[in-house]
């Protein structure tokens, strides 16, 4: 079981009232939304291994390199040096680093690599695995790694963290008419304002699936562009001719990496604290017993 780290514990604040606070008035309600999330999944699901995948690099200097707007809208600084500081609320920011320092305490795998997005880190450990894998996210470009063949499948919450929808192939084609590698084509030919994706304009999402279902892959819908005997409008044509410098590097953008050279680390899911004596000082420190407390028994059950 992947975790999409950063995506979960935006849910959780999102999802759990801001009253939820420490003993010195400190938010704490994404952090204990979290650790109830994870407690809930390992209760559930029960995963032999799990790892909380996390953004070293929320912005990759080589996505933005190919297309500029790639997330510009989220950049609250930019650094010469290091990773742009991403928009983030107020009091979610001074809570990673507790949400971090828990997940540690309880001995769960953290893994994020400089340069790199959780996204990344999540295709190379699901390129990897020789069993199957579930991805918990709440970031749909993950839909790309969905792959039945390979028991591959995504769980996207719906409401806050307590409802999921598996996410399998079958499930996929009824949605969007595509399966996991098609829907990496859909996703760029459609844009999403949300990544700053511009997308090939008047190419939405149902007309995307359409093309994809008469061309099979970009590569096809780009080389049909070409032929002029084949059956595309002349205004889709035009589109896709004037978006060809576009079409040329979305790929590689919007594509997850399966090649990001990782750490080695233990994804085994913990049957009992690796520092317990620390993970009751951030429990009293922070008023996060309950929570602990669930995961623990989670964990142990």
């Amino acid at each position: 079981m992947l975790l999409d780290t950063a995506s979960l514990y935006f849910r959780a604040y999102f999802g759990v009232p801001e009253s939820v606070k420490a003993p010195d008035g400190t938010p704490v309600n994404a952090v204990r939304g979290l650790l109830d999330f994870i407690g809930r999944l390992v209760q559930d699901h029960r995963p032999d291994d799990l790892v909380a995948c996390m953004d070293a690099d929320w912005r990759p200097q080589w996505r933005v390199e190919l297309i500029p707007s790639y997330k510009a809208h989220r950049v609250a600084e930019e650094r010469a040096a290091g990773p742009d500081v991403e928009e983030t609320p107020d009091t979610l920011a001074p809570q990673v680093p507790i949400i971090e320092a828990a997940l540690d305490a309880f001995g769960i795998a953290r893994v994020g690599v400089a340069g790199y997005e959780a996204d990344d880190v999540i295709g190379t450990l699901t390129a990897r695995a020789t069993g199957p894998v579930d991805i918990v996210t709440g970031d749909r470009d993950l839909y790309q790694l969905v792959d039945d063949g390979r028991q591959r499948r995504v769980l996207y919450p719906l409401k806050g963290v307590g409802t999921l929808q598996v996410a399998d192939g079958e499930w996929l084609r009824a949605k969007y008419g595509v399966d996991g590698p098609g829907y990496a084509d859909l996703a760029l030919l459609r844009g999403d304002p949300s990544d700053g994706l511009p997308g090939v304009p008047g190419i939405g999402e149902k007309t995307a699936a359409k093309l994809l279902e008469a061309y099979g892959d970009l590569a096809g819908i780009v080389a049909a562009a070409a032929d002029p005997k084949s059956k595309l409008t002349p205004t889709q044509r035009r589109r896709l001719e004037e978006a060809r410098p576009y079409l040329a590097v979305a790929p590689k953008v919007v594509r997850v990496a399966r090649d990001v050279p990782l750490p080695d680390f233990d994804p085994a899911l913990p049957a009992e604290p690796a520092e317990p004596e620390l993970l009751d000082a951030l429990a009293r420190r922070w008023g996060l017993g309950g929570a602990v407390a669930r995961l623990r028994t989670a964990l142990l059950a």
